[in-house]
C-alpha cells in the first residue's frame, strides 16, 4: 500500500504542476497579444524614420560637395573596437529562447576575436548577464528589468553612452543581438548593425525625396535624426524581443502541459496495475488462510 500512496502522491503533484504550466500558458497568450500589436506599432514607425534618414542622407550625397560628413556614416572595413548589446529575458520557462541569443553572442565574440578585434559586451536581461558573468566574460555595462518591461526613456539613456561611445572613437561598430518575434510559433535571432549605418545601401537610392529641407540644415536634421534612430532601434529591439520571449514561453508551458498530462496518464495505469496486484495478493493471502484452516 505503500506503494500506491506514492504514486497517488507523484499524481497529485503533477497535476498541480499542469495547472501551473496552463496558467502561464494563458496568462503568456494574453501578453502576446497586447505586445504584438505594440510591436506592430513601433515597426511602422521605426520604418518611416530610417526612409526620412534615407531621403536626407541621398539628398546630401546628391548635392553636396564630398558627401556625407558624418562619423554615424564613417565607412569602417577594419574596426578595433566593437560594441555588441544582447537582450535576453528577466525570467526563464521559455525554452531555449534565451540559450539561441547567446549562441549567436558567442559566435559574433569568437568571430572577432579570429579577426583580433577587441569586443565590448553590454547586456539587457537577467539571464544573458548571469550566464556571461558565470563564465567570466567582462561586462563593459548591463541593466536588468528593461527587457521585460521596455521603456523608451530607460532604452535611450542605455544607448546614450553607446552613441557617445561611437561619436568619440572609443568604438567603431555597434551591433545589436536579440531573438526576435516572427509569429506565434516561431522565434529568430537577428543581428543589426546600428552604428555606423551603411552608406553602400544609399549608393543604389534613386527614389526622390518627398520632403523639402534647407540645405543648410541637412548635416543638422540628419545627425539628430539618426541619434533618434539608433535610440529607437534599441526600444523597438526590446519590444520585439518582449514578443518572441511570450510567444517562446506559451508554446513551452504548452508542451509542458502535454507532457504533464502524459506522465498523469501513465502514473494512473501505474496506480491501477499496482491496485490490482494489491487486490490480487490480498485475495490470495485470504485463500490460501481459508486453504490452510481445512
Amino acid at each position: 500500500m505503500a506503494n500506491l500512496k506514492d504514486i497517488k502522491r507523484k499524481i497529485k503533484s503533477v497535476k498541480n504542476t499542469q495547472k501551473t504550466t496552463r496558467a502561464m500558458k494563458l496568462v503568456s497568450t494574453a501578453k502576446l497579444k497586447r505586445t504584438e500589436e505594440l510591436a506592430k506599432k513601433s515597426k511602422v514607425y521605426a520604418q518611416k524614420l530610417t526612409e526620412l534618414i534615407d531621403d536626407i542622407a541621398c539628398s546630401i550625397k546628391k548635392y553636396k560637395a564630398g558627401g556625407i560628413d558624418s562619423r554615424y556614416f564613417e565607412s569602417i572595413k577594419n574596426p578595433a573596437i566593437v560594441d555588441i548589446i544582447f537582450v535576453t529575458a528577466d525570467k526563464g520557462l521559455c525554452g531555449g529562447f534565451n540559450a539561441q541569443t547567446i549562441k549567436r553572442v558567442k559566435a559574433l565574440i569568437a568571430d572577432f576575436k579570429a579577426k583580433k578585434v577587441k569586443v565590448r559586451l553590454r547586456g539587457i536581461g537577467k539571464k544573458g548577464i548571469e550566464y556571461f558573468r558565470f563564465n567570466e566574460v567582462e561586462l563593459h555595462d548591463s541593466i536588468i528589468d528593461l527587457s521585460a518591461s521596455p521603456d523608451y526613456d530607460r532604452a535611450a539613456k542605455f544607448m546614450d553612452s553607446v552613441i557617445e561611445s561611437f561619436v568619440n572613437g572609443e568604438t567603431d561598430s555597434v551591433i545589436v543581438v536579440h531573438n526576435g518575434y516572427v509569429n506565434m510559433i516561431t522565434q529568430e535571432v537577428k543581428e543589426a548593425k546600428v552604428l555606423p549605418i551603411d552608406p553602400e545601401y544609399l549608393e543604389n537610392k534613386e527614389q526622390p525625396s518627398a520632403m523639402e529641407q534647407e540645405p543648410e540644415d541637412d548635416e543638422e536634421m540628419l545627425n539628430t535624426l539618426v541619434y533618434k534612430y539608433v535610440r529607437y532601434s534599441m526600444y523597438y529591439a526590446l519590444i520585439d524581443s518582449l514578443a518572441a520571449e511570450h510567444s517562446a514561453r506559451m508554446q513551452a508551458m504548452d508542451a509542458a502541459t502535454n507532457n504533464a498530462k502524459e506522465m498523469v496518464s501513465k502514473l494512473s495505469t501505474e496506480y491501477n496495475k499496482a491496485r490490482q496486484e494489491s487486490i490480487t495478493t490480498e485475495l490470495i493471502e485470504i485463500i490460501s488462510g481459508m486453504e490452510a484452516l481445512k
